[in-house]
Order: C-alpha cells, then sequence, then structure tokens
C-alpha cells in the first residue's frame, strides 16, 4: 500500500518530465506485483505467483514503448517536457 502511495504522489509531484513520471508508474506496478504475491501465499493459491510471473513482461513492454514514444518526441520537439506534450494530439 506505501509503494503504491508514494507511486501516486510521484506522479502529482513530478510533471515537468515525462521520464521521471515514468519512474513511479514503474514502483505501483512493482506494488502489484508485491501484492499478487503476498495474497498468494496468504490464501494458500498459485494463481496470484503466475500473474506475479507475467508482470514483469508487462512493465519491460511498457518501458519499451514509452521509451521510443520519448526518444521520437525528443527528436521531433527537442524536448520531453510535459507542457509540449500536451499539443500532441492525433
Amino acid at each position: 500500500m506505501i509503494i503504491s502511495i508514494l507511486g501516486i504522489r510521484g506522479i502529482l509531484l513530478n510533471r515537468r518530465n515525462i521520464l521521471i513520471m515514468s519512474m513511479p508508474i514503474e514502483s505501483m506496478l512493482l506494488a502489484v506485483n508485491l501484492n499478487f504475491l503476498v495474497f498468494s501465499v496468504s490464501l494458500d493459491d498459485m494463481m496470484g505467483q503466475s500473474f506475479a510471473s507475467l508482470v514483469p513482461t508487462v512493465a519491460a513492454a511498457e518501458s519499451a514503448i514509452g521509451l521510443a514514444i520519448f526518444v521520437i518526441t525528443f527528436r521531433v520537439r527537442g524536448t520531453i517536457a510535459v507542457k509540449s506534450i500536451n499539443c500532441i494530439q492525433g
């Protein structure tokens, strides 16, 4: 619970750089993964552990796609500031 609250707080406080905003999202994924493991052990069920093994693959895919978007945005606009990303519409 504390890790997810810190992740939400990190997103709300760091609104200048989109790269720094993505780090608390990863910590919230870590909190969800930890909750899966804890409840899986406490309920004696393997389903939470199987979900916990899938979370790192989702986190890696999210990081790769996010980094590609950051690189393209930096090449086009010259910055990855949140203020300049607000004008992206598709």
